[in-house]
């Protein structure tokens, strides 16, 4: 995310340039891990443009949230694995976009919140409902209410990011760690990785019994691929597997 002269906010052209982004990735089938980091020093997404939505009448401000909306939820929806690198402020749809993301990676430094209520707002693109299921009811609803603030550390301690790493004087600690993570994922099986994905997002949205069928259907879906009987063969040979997401 590079819009340097307003910290990365959620503006229309912004949003339209990620959805085609989006677009590209989705069906590059040479893409297995997608990292959403900034280019702009210090911040991650500052969240919504609001400069530009103080121009919108209440119908065109209701349209353009239910499109924030969407986009997080297209993010949510990437076949692949998604890895969010907070090496600066994320804040309001920021950090929307941050929990839309599979993976959290924060600099210790950064500075995280759903702050929406100190500005008169409510969390509208998915943050009432991605930051309870990610640290609980009690805490998303403090957070929430509150509008507060926290480090990398604080959010790592309460499960909001899987990570938090010493910012180094790149200012990009958390793209190098989450550059890490990427590489421990890229060897593994693409299908497999998808589908465990897939089981995952669905199972959490049902009851386990429920959870346990969605997981059998991804599992049949893996069982006639290349990779697993790669995988197999590998394990007798004792050799590393040579996956082709096939």
């Amino acid at each position: 995310m590079n819009r340097p002269h307003a910290r990365n906010s959620l503006g229309k052209v912004f949003v339209n340039e990620l959805f085609s982004a989006l677009e590209q990735l989705r069906f590059d089938e040479q893409v297995r891990v997608v990292v959403f980091k900034s280019q702009v020093k210090g911040v991650f997404c500052a969240g919504a443009d609001l400069k530009e939505r103080a121009k919108m009448d209440d119908a065109e401000v209701a349209e353009f949230v239910r499109r924030l909306r969407n986009l997080m939820d297209e993010i949510a929806a990437l076949p692949v694995p998604t890895i969010a690198a907070i090496d600066g402020y994320a804040l309001g749809g920021g950090l929307e976009l941050a929990l839309a993301c599979d993976l959290r990676v924060a600099a210790s430094s950064a500075k995280m919140g759903l702050i929406e209520t100190t500005r008169g707002l409510l969390p509208g693109a998915g943050g009432t409902q991605r930051l309870p299921r990610c640290v609980g009811v009690g805490l998303a609803k403090e957070l929430i209410f509150t509008g507060r603030q926290i480090d990398g550390e604080q959010a790592a301690s309460m499960g909001l990011v899987n990570h938090s790493v010493p910012q180094n004087s790149e200012g990009d600690a958390a793209y190098q760690r989450a550059l890490t993570l990427a590489k421990e994922i890229l060897p593994q099986a693409p299908f497999a990785v998808k589908m465990g994905k897939l089981a995952i997002n669905k199972g959490m949205e049902v009851d386990i019994a429920s959870g346990m069928a969605i997981e059998g259907m991804c599992y049949a879906q893996n069982i006639p691929t290349r990779d697993r009987q790669e995988g197999m063969a590998a394990f007798r040979e004792k050799r590393p597997p040579r996956f082709t997401g096939k």
